[in-house]
């Protein structure tokens, strides 16, 4: 195993790389996304901060999407930061890849991403956030051989 890598903002919310596992919870993951942990270790790698991550189903993500930000409904990703890890509902990525003609594990490699990026104290509240979140995420996406979510159908 590798050294721990600095997270690649120097922010100062932005905490110590940690190295965490990856949890496949629900296994029809892996039939829509080939070596999803190849994946997910490679996007963390480019964020530069690797917290554990759980591919769950759509009913985990709602019940903990109810429970801790009051919103009874399943999302795409979840963040935590103690302890730090990012949780996945396979539905929902599946839905929004198949609406945005993106292939699953572009759209996981991406919400993988946006989420250890999060973690890494990075924010889209506003227009100008956002357009700088969305421009580092293109830049590490292609680092990976992921195209510009924002640009790219199939």
């Amino acid at each position: 195993m590798e050294s721990p890598q600095e997270p690649y903002s120097k922010s100062p919310r932005a905490g110590p790389s940690v190295r965490g596992v990856i949890t496949i919870a629900d296994p029809r993951w892996r039939c829509f996304v080939p070596a999803p942990e190849r994946l997910i270790g490679r996007a963390l790698a480019v964020a530069g901060y690797a917290p554990s991550v759980i591919l769950a189903d759509d009913a985990t993500v709602k019940r903990l999407n109810a429970r801790d930000r009051g919103r009874n409904k399943p999302t795409n990703v979840l963040t935590y930061e103690v302890p730090p890890e990012i949780i996945l509902a396979l539905g929902t990525v599946l839905r929004e890849a198949r609406a945005a003609g993106k292939r699953p594990a572009h759209h996981l490699a991406h919400l993988v991403i946006h989420g250890a990026l999060h973690l890494a104290g990075e924010d889209h509240h506003n227009a100008g956030e956002a357009r700088r979140m969305e421009r580092l995420e293109s830049r590490l996406l292609s680092r990976i051989g992921v195209p510009n979510p924002w640009k790219y159908s199939t």
